[in-house]
Order: structure tokens, then sequence, then C-alpha cells
């Protein structure tokens, strides 16, 4: 077995075992919004859920490592404390990919990716209508790791709204066939989930039956 001693390689090579290991990743699609008031939309991979009641939500944007400037999404949840989690589905992916692509403050990623804006019940951020599910986010805690290329801030964020297509809905359960989520793998890696096996959970009580 190979030992890597993280604190002293370069940052592309600690970036290389992370999306290499944990696979795969589930993709927030981040929607904010501009100081002027037009749309962000950008997709992160590092990303998770923190607790149930309250419900909360994080993802980890890097600083670009192309110019060592925040990222726009972190620029705009920094000024307006509120931003959406829309989710992906694998027949959004490719046009979900193309709104990563690197462009000037205030220029909207719905028109690149081709995605249409509607307004939210409670925050200002849009939310994208192809996404099946979407979480309207107030921030609640960041956590700056740094201020150099790769350093990442944490973002969690209160769920105060959660929109789901009745489609996918069984029982009040969310359908993963129905719902067709895509994931990020290593490189340029999405992971389909179709491929699916169950295992009981050995819990007393268990939510997920």
């Amino acid at each position: 077995m190979k030992t890597f001693d993280t604190t002293s390689q370069e940052f592309k090579d600690n970036y290389k075992l992370i999306i290499g290991s944990i696979v795969p990743r589930p993709i927030a699609f981040v929607s904010t919004l501009n100081k002027d008031g037009t749309n962000n939309l950008a997709p992160f991979s590092f990303f998770t859920a923190i607790s149930a009641k309250p419900m909360i939500v994080a993802f980890c944007p890097l600083i670009r490592t192309s110019t060592g400037e925040k990222k726009d999404t972190l620029v705009n949840i920094e000024e307006n404390k509120e931003f959406v989690i829309n989710f992906i589905t694998e027949e959004m992916a490719p046009a979900a990919n193309n709104t990563s692509v690197e462009v000037p403050y205030g220029q909207d990623e719905f028109t690149i990716g081709g995605f249409t804006p509607i307004d939210s019940e409670i925050v200002k951020a849009r939310r994208v209508k192809e996404s099946p599910i979407q979480f309207e986010c107030k921030l609640r805690d960041l956590l700056s790791y740094g201020d150099q290329p790769g350093n990442g801030t944490l973002v969690a964020g209160e769920v105060v709204r959660v929109h789901v297509d009745e489609k996918l809905l069984e029982e009040g359960r969310i359908n993963t066939d129905l719902y067709n989520p895509i994931g990020r793998g290593a490189g340029n890696d999405w992971i389909r989930t179709k491929d699916r096996v169950q295992y009981e959970r050995k819990m007393v009580a268990q939510i997920q039956k």
C-alpha cells in the first residue's frame, strides 16, 4: 500500500486523491443572485447532508486555481445569505456541465446551460425549472479554510423549502428510478445510479424502510 503525506504534497495531488476516493459524489447545482440581480448557477460535487431537523445541507466551493479568487457563488452567498440547491438528473448532466465554464462575474449561467429560472417562495435566488428537486436555503454557517488556490469554504444552509416534482413521489418517498440522479467521479467521470443493490440496515428503528 502506497502512503501519501497530504501535508506536504501539492494541492493538485491531494485533489486527485479526494475525487478518486470519494465516489460517487452528489452534485449541488447552486443558484444565487449576483449583486446586480442577475442569475448565477454552478455545480459543486463537494456536497452533503448535515442535519434533518433543522434540515441543513452543506457544500464547499474552492478558491479558483486559475485566478486565486473566490467563486462567484461564494461571493453572492456572503452578500445575500441565501441560495438554492437544485438537483441534477442524468438528462440534465450535459447542460449542467456547460455551466461550470469560468465566465466574467454577472454573466448568466442559466442562459449558458439553457435552463429556465423560476422564482422561489422564500429566498430571492431563482430555482432551475428543469430540476425535479429544489432546496431553498438560508445561510447558517461559513467556515473558511484559507484564501489560497484550492482552499475550500464550507457553506452550510438551512433548507426552508423543498420542492419535489410530484411524478417522483410514491407514498411520500422519492423514487430513485423515476428521479434518475447522477453523480461525479474522478476527472471527467460522471456516474449513473441505475445499478443498485439493497441490504437491510441492522437498526432498531429504520426511517428509510
